[in-house]
């Protein structure tokens, strides 16, 4: 993900976030978002969701992400803290991600998951893909 892109989402979601300039020996969020612009909504919606919940449920402990990537074509979002509700959000967003675009967040035309790319199994739609082999 792109450096301004990070920043955004680590500025509008510092609690989430807070581990992002943390050593590699305390998180894996010190590699930043090891994923492509195109997931940047679903992360950020992904995020306002657990920050409203959190609000209404003060009880419930805050999440911080560990671990932000994608793997096998899909999101990952790993957190310490929460509860299930909150499990439940992360297992939507990431069964979502299969059919967004990671490169460029398109929801038309994405193989979901199942494109071998230089090696790796991504969600990409057609145009970001046929733009990829030209290169």
């Amino acid at each position: 993900m792109k450096p301004v892109a990070e920043e955004k989402l680590c500025k509008d979601f510092a609690d989430i976030f807070d581990q992002r300039g943390w050593a590699p020996s305390e998180t894996a969020m010190c590699w930043g978002f090891e994923c492509g612009d195109g997931w940047f909504d679903l992360i950020y919606k992904l995020c306002e969701d657990i920050t409203d919940y959190l609000k209404e449920h003060p009880d419930v402990p805050q999440v911080k992400a560990v671990q932000v990537k994608e793997k096998w074509g899909g999101l990952r979002f790993y957190v310490d803290g929460g509860d299930s509700h909150i499990s439940e959000l992360i297992a939507k967003a990431e069964d979502e991600s299969f059919n967004i675009c990671e490169s460029c967040g398109s929801k038309d035309n994405v193989t979901t998951g199942t494109t071998r790319h230089s090696g790796w199994v991504r969600s990409i739609c057609k145009t970001c893909l046929d733009a990829e082999n030209k290169q």
